[in-house]
């Protein structure tokens, strides 16, 4: 295989989380937890194994890349696997007769699928200018009770990424598990603000379709209460766990993201622009490309609307010791990751001065 055709072929290997999650859904066992397995110790252990690749697209490649379809092709087919396991999920929680241990295995593995599909990919065609892609990000959100994501972030996280004003932003020292309790509701507050914000300024009914947050909030219970008819109450709930874990796993990215770096304020109301330094990198190979290339951040940040094949490694962001798997884990022991990125802070506040 050519190395162009490669580059587009390689992002199907984060298809081998569904195909994983669907194992865990009809087995038993210690089976149920494939998915887990393959997202905190086979990724990080193929990291470091395949190690960092800091190279970017250019001329003809980049080219390619540009005018490629492929790339949204795959994306378009995480929204399939996304539903179809989600539907079969619930089918299978709902008859399920397997031990505490392995409905435990399948609710993380759903969660899994909701934090890497159901939000991840959202986020990035919730970037996109194309009204399908748009939609299909609301889709997406919608199977992991998240869809006030699409209004925070797009229009609060990042307009205030690295300032006090971002609930997503973790704070120097702030413990991963203190962040979880401030960054939950105040990113829902924040996602109520400015809907209302936006409908003063249109001059909008709150009660009408023109309210986001009204319109996601009536989605969201009205697909609680189907699940809740169609499947019963107990896989209502395993649902609704499953989408707690898929949050807490994008949370634990927002966490890992923008630690500790801060922009400075440059006037009473106004912060410095947003610079690729505010961002923690990864150039890890395979956690890369089963991200769809969202630990290349800076680059993000920098042109939130580029598309996932085209982000670059840039030479002045902040680049982490490790692929965002093993660095999620890390964080859950808080003195660890202060031990290891606390020192990192202070080389990155040194080297932007």
């Amino acid at each position: 295989m050519s190395m162009r055709k490669w580059r587009v072929v390689k992002y199907l290997a984060a298809w081998i989380l569904p195909m994983l999650a669907w194992v865990s859904f009809t087995q038993t066992g210690w089976m149920t937890f494939l998915p887990v397995f393959f997202a905190f110790v086979l990724v990080p252990i193929l990291d470091q194994i395949l190690g960092i690749d800091s190279r970017n697209l250019e001329g003809a490649d980049r080219a390619l890349a540009e005018e490629s379809k492929w790339y949204d092709a795959v994306l378009h087919g995480t929204v399939v696997l996304q539903v179809v396991c989600s539907i079969g999920f619930l089918w299978v929680m709902q008859h399920s007769q397997g031990s505490a241990i392995e409905n435990t295995g399948r609710i993380l593995s759903m969660g899994l699928m909701n934090g890497v599909f159901g939000i991840n990919v959202a986020h990035e065609l919730g970037h996109r200018t194309k009204a399908l892609d748009r939609f299909l990000a609301k889709v997406l959100l919608s199977t992991t009770l998240f869809l006030h994501f699409y209004v925070e972030h797009n229009k609060g996280h990042h307009k205030h990424v690295s300032t006090p004003e971002d609930p997503a932003t973790a704070r120097f020292n702030e413990s991963i598990y203190a962040f979880f309790l401030r960054t939950i509701p105040q990113s829902y507050r924040s996602a109520w603000r400015i809907s209302l914000k936006e409908l003063g300024r249109r001059k909008r009914n709150f009660w009408s379709i023109h309210n986001e947050m009204l319109v996601y909030t009536i989605v969201h219970a009205c697909s609680l209460i189907v699940i809740g008819l169609v499947f019963g109450t107990v896989t209502m709930c395993y649902f609704v766990l499953a989408a707690l874990i898929g949050i807490l796993l994008l949370e634990t990215v927002n966490y890992i993201e923008h630690y500790g770096l801060v922009r400075k304020k440059v006037s009473e109301h106004r912060y410095e622009d947003v610079q690729v330094w505010h961002s923690w990198n990864s150039d890890f190979v395979f956690g890369r490309v089963v991200l769809f290339e969202l630990t290349r951040h800076s680059d993000h940040h920098w042109q939130p609307n580029k598309p996932y094949s085209l982000l670059d490694s840039l030479k002045q962001s902040h680049q982490m010791p490790a692929g965002y798997p093993a660095m999620m884990l890390l964080t859950f022991v808080p003195p660890l990751w202060f031990s290891v990125m606390n020192k990192r802070i202070a080389q990155a506040e040194h080297s932007i001065q």
